[in-house]
């Protein structure tokens, strides 16, 4: 096996000395069999709010102050700050399978690449939070593979910004549509924690499946991508979930394990909050994470991110599967 460049990983002690003597695996419920809401463990709007508050101010000041990366966190403010227009009109009447099939021309205009419609469910939120409304439009943007391929130098963590960026902008732009119908519309952004975990909502409208290093999988876009929502009343279709055969191809890839300087990544999926599934060590990613821009290596090596790769890879999954069944 090749030799892992970036292993060992010793944290900076400064940044250690920051650190809660509480696990963020404890907050994330790592080992628990019974079912609980998720709590904020990191990407706190106000840091105060949690333990690792201090840690996450730290992250902003632990490299070197870079030009690409001020440019993208300007670009994203830009784009949050934006304001949202005003709902006009009474709501229009349109048949649910017409306001989703109506999302794709946010794909056709580049705007996102994928969307996805879900029933909320009241086990996405965090723990205290609460929204009234009754679908999630789920967004995703596509990570430019030359720049994420280049983790964790700061490029990689500047694409990350700026697809979150862009992510934002999509997200409002489609809360905008629907207001302009006349419904209400309300944009779900990242990375700071909401009221919603993305990723939960997104397997279920059918962006993908979780795989080994925590993120989605998805034939199209692999596991480059990030995520945003739009929360509205309007009643649009729901599209269902889709599964690829990914925990099996997880279980025997060890691609990301293998490159994770921290050794964060378990070989095996594991019980959180009640549901057994893939889960990266909190208290192992984060000191790397904070001193290398984000990281991003997990899903840079992952193979299903290749550009071209992850549709050759489902389906040859797919003729796996179809030789079991038969």
């Amino acid at each position: 096996m090749k030799r892992n460049p970036h292993r060992p990983f010793t944290p900076r002690p400064e940044q250690m000395a920051l650190h809660p003597g509480l696990s963020g695996n404890d907050i994330n419920g790592l080992g628990e069999r019974a079912f609980r809401r998720p709590e904020v463990v990191y990407w706190a709007k106000d840091p105060d709010d949690i333990p690792h508050g201090a840690v996450q101010r730290w992250f902003y000041t632990a490299n070197p102050p870079s030009e690409v990366m001020q440019d993208a966190r300007a670009g994203r403010q830009v784009i949050l700050d934006a304001p949202l227009p005003e709902v006009t009109g009474a709501p229009a009447a349109r048949a649910p399978g017409d306001w989703t099939a109506g999302l794709a021309s946010f794909v056709e205009a580049g705007v996102c690449e994928m969307t996805g419609v879900a029933e909320m469910d009241p086990a996405w939120l965090f723990e205290g939070a609460e929204v009234a409304q009754s679908r999630l439009i789920v967004l995703g943007v596509q990570h430019d593979y030359a720049g994420i391929a280049r983790a964790p130098e700061v490029e990689a963590g500047a694409e990350v910004i700026r697809q979150y960026g862009r992510a934002a902008g999509a997200a409002k732009a489609v809360a905008g549509w629907i207001r302009a119908q006349g419904w209400e519309a309300e944009p779900v952004t990242g990375p700071m924690a909401g009221e919603i975990t993305l990723i939960p909502p997104a397997i279920a409208c059918g962006f993908g499946e979780l795989g080994k290093h925590g993120s989605i999988i998805n034939p199209e876009l692999g596991a480059s991508f990030r995520l945003s929502g739009v929360l509205t009343d309007a009643p649009f279709a729901l599209t269902p979930r889709r599964a690829f055969g990914i925990d099996a191809f997880c279980m025997a890839c060890r691609v990301c394990e293998d490159a994770c300087p921290p050794e964060a990544i378990a070989p095996d999926k594991q019980w959180v909050r009640g549901v057994e599934k893939w889960y990266v060590d909190f208290d192992r990613c984060l000191p790397y994470f904070n001193e290398t821009h984000g990281c991003g290596i997990c899903i840079a090596v992952c193979p299903w991110s290749r550009p071209g790769v992850g549709l050759s890879l489902a389906a040859k999954l797919a003729r796996r599967a179809a030789r079991k069944d038969g």
